[in-house]
């Protein structure tokens, strides 16, 4: 028997449960949105790491492909960050792997299987964190595992330890955009989590959300964290 761990959309942070969780996997292919080296050095650590490019992915990734055709254990996969991008004739592969909506989707196309892993790095207000695990013998998949997260710490590239997430729903403010302004001058002047909720009177979930955005991706602008959050 053997086990390939899928993940995707990392956006600069590895879990300290998908490292665990990952333990023990021969092959560990990524769908992109990685954000940093750092991520794959880490990941490589564990085991063989195949990693295509994914919109987020700039000038650091330019070694990276856009997509990826390899066969592991008998199975032939074809790997791309957006959907989108799969061609329309891919004819001899047994399983599609990709990401970017981070949302979990698994499901057989004919005898082909097409598998989004979902996201496994910061969490997008509702969505789950999710990754999946791929069970091969004989050359034929037996198994995938779809694996849901819950636990609230995470690891930073910088190895910093911060519980950021939590389960609670809320409603998004009409005024968002100009919130998410203020916020990133709160952030660059050094404000905390506490203190930017109770300035600009929002939730402390969606202070954690907005921070956590904006300094996993430098450069970001409110318009850029919107479309991150799916709005």
């Amino acid at each position: 028997m053997h086990r390939i761990g899928i993940i995707s959309d990392t956006h600069g942070l590895l879990r300290q449960e998908v490292i665990e969780i990952l333990q023990g996997c021969e092959v560990i292919l990524h769908g992109g949105d990685i954000n940093c080296q750092e991520i794959l050095e880490a990941l490589g650590e564990i085991a063989p790491v195949y990693a295509v490019r994914g919109n987020n992915d700039k000038a650091w990734a330019k070694q990276l492909p856009v997509s990826l055709s390899l066969e592991l254990f008998g199975i032939h996969f074809f790997m791309v960050h957006n959907k989108k991008a799969v061609p329309k004739e891919i004819a001899g592969i047994d399983a599609v792997i990709y990401g970017h909506s981070h949302q979990y989707t698994e499901q057989y196309i004919g005898r082909q299987l097409w598998l989004n892993p979902g996201s496994c790095g910061p969490r997008r207000f509702h969505l789950p964190v999710t990754m999946a695990l791929m069970d091969i013998a004989e050359k034929k998949i037996v198994q995938i595992e779809k694996v849901e997260l819950l636990q609230l710490s995470v690891t930073y590239p910088q190895n910093e330890q911060q519980q950021m997430e939590s389960n609670v729903s809320y409603e998004i403010p009409p005024n968002l955009k100009k919130i998410i302004q203020t916020v990133i001058k709160d952030i660059d002047c050094g404000r905390s989590v506490d203190e930017i909720a109770a300035r600009n009177g929002i939730r402390r979930e969606l202070a954690e959300q907005i921070c956590r955005l904006y300094l996993t991706h430098p450069g970001v602008t409110a318009d850029g964290i919107m479309g991150k959050m799916g709005l």
